[in-house]
C-alpha cells in the first residue's frame, strides 16, 4: 500500500483539497484516517491529478502504432508516461489493408501480454482509411477507402475487438451504415477528415456519431451560409470535440472560441502526436512520408501539418497559461471527459475510492513529477 500524505489532490466531485490518498492497484482510502502505507513524498508545489487519457496519438519516442510491433507500442507507452498519461489509444492512419491489419494484430498481442511498463494501452483509434480524399491532411491519398462495415469488422477482429474510436467522413457512401454499426457495438464514431456539411453532420449524429476528430483540422470550415463541420462542432452539444492545444494546429483565439461554445464535459484534449515526440528536431516519418520537425512543428515536405510533438501536460498548461482556462476545467478535458467518451469513467479518469490508482503528479509549472498507473510508479522525474 502506498499513499500521498497531506497532499493537494483533485478529488472527484470535491475539487482541490489537502488530503491523504492511499492506494494499491486501486484507490482504497481518501481522508485523514488512512492506515499504514508507504508514503510518496511530494514537494510543496505538487498537485495530484488523475492520470491523463490520450484518445488520439499515433506515436512517440521514435515509434509509431503503424510499425505493427509490440516493441513500438511499448516505446510509445513508456514515452507518454513521462507526460502524465496513464491510458492511450494507439491511433492508426490511412494505409494499406495489410499494414493496418498488422498494426491491429500487434495491439492484440500487446494487450494479451499485459505489459506493465508505461501507460496502459486502452485500445485503438482507427483514423482512416474511411475518410474524404479532399480532406486527407497528412494521410496518404492512395489508401483512402469508402466506409465499409465488413472491412471494419476485419480490422476489429484482428485487434482482438480493441477498436474504441473510428474516424470517418460521414458524407462518403456507406458511412451512415458504418456509423450505426459502430454505435450499436459501443464504439465511438468520430467525424473527421471530412468535407461534411451541416446536414451530413445531423444525419451522422442521428446514426450515432458523437465525436469530432481534431476539431478545426482537416475538415470543412465555418461559413455563414454553411457552417460545415467546424460550425457543427461549435453548435451541437451532443458532439464531443477533440482539440490539439499546441497553439500550432489551432490558434489561441480558436481554442478560446471552442472552450466558450462547448459544454465543459464535451471537449477533450488530444496530442495527435507522431513518432518524433520526445526526440530532437530533424527528419522523421509518418505513413511512409517524410516529416520535418522544427521548433515544435511537424510538417510534410509540402508544409502540411503532420501530427504534433505535443505532450499532454503541456496541452493542459497551454490551456491554462495561454487560453485562460481554469486549471481543473483543463484537467477534466484530459481525464474524465475522454474517460466518459470511451465508457471507462467507472474505472479511471478521476480520483475516487474504488477507481484504478492512475495519477499524474505535476508541479506548479506543469512539469510531471510522477506518473502512477494501477498503483505502480511508471515514471519519476
Amino acid at each position: 500500500m502506498k499513499a500521498f500524505v497531506n497532499a493537494l489532490v483533485y478529488v472527484e466531485g470535491e475539487g482541490l483539497k489537502k488530503t491523504t490518498v492511499a492506494f494499491g492497484e486501486r484507490i482504497t482510502e481518501i481522508g485523514s484516517n488512512v492506515g499504514k502505507a508507504e508514503e510518496i513524498a511530494l514537494p510543496e508545489n505538487a498537485i495530484v491529478l488523475p492520470g491523463f487519457i490520450d484518445e488520439h496519438i499515433h506515436g512517440a519516442g521514435g515509434s509509431d502504432a503503424m510499425d505493427g510491433t509490440q516493441a513500438a507500442l511499448k516505446t510509445i507507452a513508456e514515452t507518454v508516461a513521462a507526460e502524465g498519461t496513464t491510458t492511450f489509444l494507439a491511433t492508426t492512419m490511412t494505409q494499406s489493408k495489410e499494414n493496418i491489419t498488422r498494426a491491429m494484430t500487434a495491439v492484440k498481442e500487446y494487450r494479451a501480454a499485459a505489459h506493465e511498463e508505461g501507460a496502459r494501452l486502452g485500445g485503438v483509434h482507427l483514423e482512416g482509411p474511411f475518410i474524404a480524399a479532399a480532406h486527407k491532411g497528412a494521410q496518404p491519398l492512395e489508401y483512402v477507402a469508402k466506409p465499409s462495415v465488413s472491412v471494419f469488422d476485419e480490422y476489429n477482429e484482428a485487434s482482438g475487438r480493441a477498436i474504441r474510436i473510428v474516424t470517418l467522413a460521414p458524407e462518403e457512401e456507406g458511412a451512415e451504415q458504418l456509423i450505426a454499426h459502430l454505435a450499436a457495438s459501443n464504439i465511438v464514431p468520430s467525424i473527421g477528415h471530412t468535407g461534411a456539411k451541416c446536414a451530413d453532420i445531423l444525419r451522422a449524429m442521428a446514426a450515432g456519431a458523437k465525436n469530432i476528430t481534431h476539431t478545426y483540422n482537416a475538415q470543412s470550415p465555418l461559413h455563414h451560409r454553411e457552417i460545415g463541420t467546424v460550425g457543427s462542432a461549435l453548435l451541437y452539444d451532443g458532439l464531443n470535440a477533440e482539440l490539439i492545444a499546441d497553439t500550432i494546429h489551432v490558434s489561441v483565439p480558436a481554442i478560446q472560441l471552442l472552450v466558450k461554445c462547448k459544454p465543459n464535459d464535451k471537449l477533450t484534449l488530444i496530442t495527435d502526436a507522431m513518432r518524433a515526440k520526445g526526440l530532437q528536431d530533424g527528419v522523421s516519418e509518418l505513413g511512409g512520408q517524410t516529416v520535418i520537425v522544427k521548433n515544435g512543428e511537424a510538417r510534410l515536405e509540402d508544409g502540411t501539418l503532420a501530427g504534433s510533438v505535443l505532450r499532454m501536460n503541456r496541452a493542459v498548461g497551454n490551456l491554462v497559461e495561454k487560453a485562460g482556462v481554469p486549471l481543473l476545467q483543463a484537467v477534466d478535458y484530459a481525464t474524465i471527459n475522454p474517460a466518459r467518451t470511451l465508457g471507462i469513467d467507472g474505472e479511471t479518469g478521476g480520483i475516487r475510492v474504488g477507481k484504478l490508482a492512475d495519477f499524474a503528479v505535476l508541479d506548479d509549472k506543469f512539469n510531471v513529477l510522477y506518473t502512477i498507473r494501477d498503483g505502480r510508479i511508471v515514471y519519476r522525474a
